[in-house]
């Protein structure tokens, strides 16, 4: 069985039968995660730094890049290896608790939604208080969102990650993944 279901998971948690990897970026990972979870980023990923004798079971926000990992893992030769169907998100909906960290910022996927509805709004207002040319600035940011989605590559996001606030700090040392 490949996939996971969230009570599954933390059946196999509670009896210490897997090592759980958190395949999401180090900033996600910081802000919040599911208690004993190492982080892995798949940006990252190397099947080498895991250990083969041992159930592995992977997660991200919604189990896409989970998916992707647990292929990779696949590919390199390991057997006993699944992923959480559903995600963090799925872990959450089923109220089951996570470790947070308030002082690591929200995730950049939220800020673009801020900076992108916000941008949209001031763009709809000017348009309508001040000149209608301001409607170029909410098509320019639709027409970026639209971008996004069809190339799966976010330029905001691109730039956000850049401020000072969104890049990783020190970090307290994870144990390591071959335990």
């Amino acid at each position: 069985m490949n996939h996971l279901k969230p009570a599954a998971l933390q059946a196999a948690l509670d009896r210490n039968e897997a090592l759980l990897i958190d395949v999401r970026e180090a900033g996600e990972y910081a802000r919040e995660h599911i208690a004993g979870a190492q982080s892995l980023p798949l940006s990252a990923f190397d099947a080498a730094k895991l250990p083969r004798d041992r159930r592995i079971v992977l997660y991200c926000q919604s189990g896409g890049r989970s998916s992707q990992a647990l292929a990779k893992l696949q590919a390199a030769g390991f057997t006993d290896v699944a992923h959480l169907d559903g995600g963090l998100s799925a872990w959450k909906s089923a109220r089951l608790t996570t470790s947070i960290d308030v002082t690591q910022p929200i995730s950049i996927m939220r800020q673009v939604q801020i900076v992108a509805g916000s941008l949209a709004l001031a763009g709809a207002l000017l348009a309508w208080l001040v000149s209608p040319w301001f409607i170029i600035l909410s098509g320019f940011v639709g027409a970026g969102l639209m971008f996004a989605g069809i190339t799966d590559t976010c330029m905001m996001a691109l730039l956000l990650a850049k401020l000072p606030y969104n890049r990783p700090g020190t970090a307290a040392p994870q144990p390591s993944l071959q335990n």
